[in-house]
């Protein structure tokens, strides 16, 4: 059967759409979890950041991630024919986004990453066989799921003792907030700006050298630090509570690593709904030829984005009610630490290609930083045990729900 290309396309755009808007309602809890479960920020306002600064992360920076998840784990070619790769990838599309709408309407914080890799790895056993898998490639994002989160608990963990000891235990709490905050503050602006200027503005024809980048970066930084320091100099300790105090003045603080971990969480899950579109569009544009070279375009890029916000805006309090409140007792100082390790995680895959669960890396951020005053005790260990039962079924209900997906496709349409 000779495939209508047009109407394809305007599938593989909606089964996009549908991983994305999944994206969206489960794993905007990894952005914004810690700011609502610290009473941070309320849920309209967390929403509002997220939608922003997940739609920027996507749009400017999803590429590299995208361009692994698209090649690196089955080779295209192993397909046999362009009809089959795109059957294939409809298939993981469909599969990894009905699971993710599942999983977010109960509640589950599951990983897009795992998902939409199962159902890849699930349509390429029973379209090529288990050998057209690059299992190399599997293992060494599998790797990184256990990595990821214990490099967050490690940074969360550091940064909530430093807070904690420099800050909270002091002789003058509220004093030393006032004087490192601004600091903080300027670190995550420029870890967030520069990741921006240094690989994100391509994708809209802007190129910047290095020296700008970080310059621009560094200016952007100055500002934001300059801002929460008149910011926090206004908060005081009226009712003699410098604790209360200084919390409050961490939410300056979340606030901007909020948009930090919804920018690094667009640009590294993006790729999970356009990796399967930019392949199925690559066949397309060769006239149904597999191998041609194409790049992820900036329109798809969009409606991966556009998918994300309406997702979280319409599905994705549940998820994050799970992660914000269930694991550890969050209060702003603590989960700036989460977010700003987090979000430190996930910007370093994201430039380096690889495609790491967001999920995992802020639940282990939510974790180390939980144990920072009560060890162990500080951790509720069942809802820990929940979420994790609930990762370990998302990869094989992934790839076998793919298979069947694809095998039914084929069937109606070859």
């Amino acid at each position: 059967m000779v495939f209508d290309y047009y109407t394809v396309g305007l599938l593989t755009l909606a089964a996009g759409f549908l991983m994305a808007y999944g994206i969206g309602a489960n794993d905007v809890a990894n952005a914004m979890a810690t700011s609502v479960g610290s009473k941070a920020l309320k849920m309209r306002q967390a929403l509002l950041i997220a939608a922003v600064f997940e739609f920027t992360g996507a749009f400017f920076a999803g590429s590299s991630v995208t361009s692994t998840i698209r090649k690196g784990i089955v080779p295209e070619a192993a397909f046999g024919s362009g009809d089959i790769l795109i059957l294939a990838m409809l298939a993981a599309l469909l599969s990894a986004g009905l699971w993710l709408l599942v999983a977010s309407w109960r509640g589950w914080p599951v990983s897009t990453t795992h998902s939409i890799v199962g159902a890849i790895v699930g349509v390429a056993i029973a379209s090529a066989g288990v050998s057209s898998v690059e299992w190399n490639k599997v293992v060494e994002i599998m790797m990184s799921w256990v990595v990821s989160p214990l490099l967050a608990g490690s940074m969360a963990f550091a940064l909530g003792y430093f807070v904690r000891k420099r800050i909270l235990e002091s002789n003058e709490p509220l004093v030393q907030a006032k004087r490192i905050v601004p600091y903080l503050v300027f670190l995550t602006a420029f870890m967030v700006a520069g990741v921006m200027f240094l690989k994100g503005l391509k994708h809209v024809g802007l190129e910047i050298s290095l020296v700008g980048s970080l310059g621009i970066a560094f200016v952007f930084a100055v500002i934001s630090g300059l801002v929460s320091h008149f910011k926090v100099a206004k908060v005081n300790a009226d009712d003699g509570d410098e604790t209360k105090a200084v919390e409050r003045v961490f939410v300056y603080l979340m606030i901007v690593t909020a948009c930090a971990m919804a920018f690094a969480h667009g640009s590294n899950d993006v790729a999970n709904a356009i990796g399967p579109v930019a392949a199925i569009l690559g066949v397309i544009a060769s006239d149904g030829e597999i191998g041609s070279e194409s790049i992820v375009s900036t329109w798809a890029l969009a409606v991966g984005a556009l998918g994300i916000v309406v997702g979280l805006l319409t599905l994705g309090r549940h998820v994050m009610k799970r992660v914000g409140e269930s694991i550890t007792k969050l209060t702003p100082s603590r989960g700036f630490a989460a977010e700003l390790a987090a979000a430190s995680t996930v910007v370093t895959a994201s430039v380096m290609g690889l495609p790491i669960s967001t999920t995992h890396t802020l639940v282990g951020a939510v974790i180390g930083v939980g144990m920072t005053t009560l060890g162990v005790k500080g951790v509720t260990w069942s809802s820990v045990t929940t979420i994790v039962a609930s990762w370990l079924v998302t990869l094989p209900i992934g790839a076998g729900l793919a298979a069947l997906i694809f095998l039914i496709l084929k069937a109606i349409m070859l």
